[in-house]
């Protein structure tokens, strides 16, 4: 999935930049009597090697709310909405980066005849510092461009409304 997603492109080891290490990390997801349903794997940067300012700027990605969780709970409930609930998978991979990051080619991804490159990152990765902030970024300019409007004191909640429908994106 990771080379699909156009994650990275294959450089030369730059002389005036850091290349950030990285690590594969694997997890077991077992089934509820404790047979296995099935092995995943992450690739990680070791982002704790980021240096502010050079490797990064900004970092926050706003988080919702508790109050604004249960507030729309219950306008809906009042209401009688539908609430529909979905899941990004991989969001932090979906993160555009504006920074020139590059990171050690990962195992079992080396490029044969260029061992000695390494990857110019395109998109976040897991563990980079501005990993939450590039998908903030990528999601909120795909709600604007689509006529939401961002709440100005919940930065979580977009609100579009046309005609008697309205319809409200919550993201956490």
């Amino acid at each position: 999935m990771i080379e699909k997603n156009n994650t990275w492109e294959l450089a030369d080891r730059p002389k005036d930049k850091e290349v950030i290490g990285v690590k594969w990390i694997y997890k077991t997801k077992l089934n509820a009597d404790g047979s296995i349903q099935k092995h995943k794997a992450r690739l990680v940067a070791k982002g704790y090697s980021q240096l502010p300012g050079i490797d990064y700027t900004e970092t926050f990605a706003p988080v919702a709310r508790l109050d604004t969780i249960r507030a729309l709970i219950a306008i809906a409930a009042n209401k009688k909405w539908k609430i529909y609930q979905m899941d990004v998978k991989s969001a932090f991979l979906n993160g555009y980066i504006d920074e020139e990051i590059y990171v050690e080619q990962p195992q079992g991804f080396i490029a044969k005849g260029s061992e000695e490159k390494v990857l110019r990152l395109k998109k976040a990765l897991y563990g980079l510092k501005q990993a939450p902030r590039a998908w903030y970024s990528r999601i909120d300019k795909y709600f604007m461009d689509r006529g939401f409007r961002r709440s100005l004191s919940e930065p979580t909640l977009y609100i579009k409304s046309q005609g008697k429908d309205t319809l409200i994106v919550f993201y956490m």
